[in-house]
């Protein structure tokens, strides 16, 4: 999907190609005829090829990924989450990482997030 989002459109050959240590070809359509049965992605024929495209927006998509993993993973809690993700990135963040973190949660505390 990633390279999908980046380009706009592509073939599963292109896919295929930008994928970094990438599945086999046949797996890369597999997904991709799966992801079109999902409905996150479409084809069009375009000179005897499928070229898709996603249908649905990178947002919404990351928004419902991070959904899903909430509740997979951490049981839907947020603080389990972020622990989790400062636990392993603790090392890698920069002071101005933790700043904006920081004014993150003071602006969710403003707008009166539920507890």
């Amino acid at each position: 999907m990633d390279i999908l989002y980046q380009r706009g459109r592509a073939s599963a050959s292109e896919i295929h190609e930008a994928l970094p240590d990438p599945p086999s070809y046949s797996a890369v359509r597999a997904k991709l005829r799966v992801l079109e049965e999902k409905g996150h992605v479409r084809h069009e024929e375009q000179s005897l090829r499928y070229v898709y495209l996603p249908t649905v927006a990178r947002e919404t998509a990351r928004r419902s990924a991070l959904r899903h993993m909430l509740s997979t993973f951490f049981e839907g809690s947020v603080e389990q989450a972020v622990a989790a993700l400062l636990d392993v990135s603790a090392a890698n963040l920069s002071e101005q990482d933790l700043e904006r973190i920081s004014s993150l949660i003071e602006e969710a505390k403003k707008e009166g997030v539920r507890s």
